[in-house]
């Protein structure tokens, strides 16, 4: 029985790959949230507006900016998906379940910008779309180690 994991450098880069463009993104929508800048280089027109999402009432949970919440989720999940955090099997769990609570806030924050706001913020796609590729390259990479195993037995 290998104990090693089966070699899957794309599913690797892949995970890791949307994690560093959410967390740039998102250091990028916190830089902008503290400094109260105009370069959000998005259109301010009825249905996309970054300026309108990033300051409406509900860019903040708990008084916490949601660019803060996901610079620090982006961190978090940039540390998992390293390719020495793949090592550990025992963060499969970890990484599944962070992986699956962004994707769920992703849901509750278009609604917010759909419904709430009415507008759509670009940059706040970017992030939201990593999210849910993030979540598939998880759970991608985890079924393939899975699979391997179970070939090995």
């Amino acid at each position: 029985m290998s104990t090693t994991p089966p070699r899957t450098t794309s599913r690797i880069d892949a995970s890791l790959v949307f994690a560093l463009i959410g967390l740039g993104i998102s250091v990028y929508l916190t830089v902008e949230h503290y400094t109260a800048s105009t370069l959000l280089a998005c259109p301010e027109s009825a249905t996309i507006n970054c300026a309108k999402v990033t300051t409406s009432k509900w860019s903040e949970i708990a008084g916490i900016p949601v660019a803060v919440l996901g610079l620090a989720y982006f961190v978090v999940m940039t540390a998992l998906l390293v390719p020495a955090a793949w090592r550990r099997r025992a963060l499969d769990p970890v990484r599944i379940v962070a992986a699956a609570l962004g994707a769920v806030m992703v849901v509750y924050l278009v609604y917010i910008e759909l419904f709430r706001v009415d507008a759509i913020c670009l940059w706040c796609t970017g992030v939201h779309v990593c999210t849910v590729l993030m979540l598939g390259a998880v759970l991608w990479r985890t079924s393939v180690i899975d699979s391997a195993e179970i070939g090995d037995d």
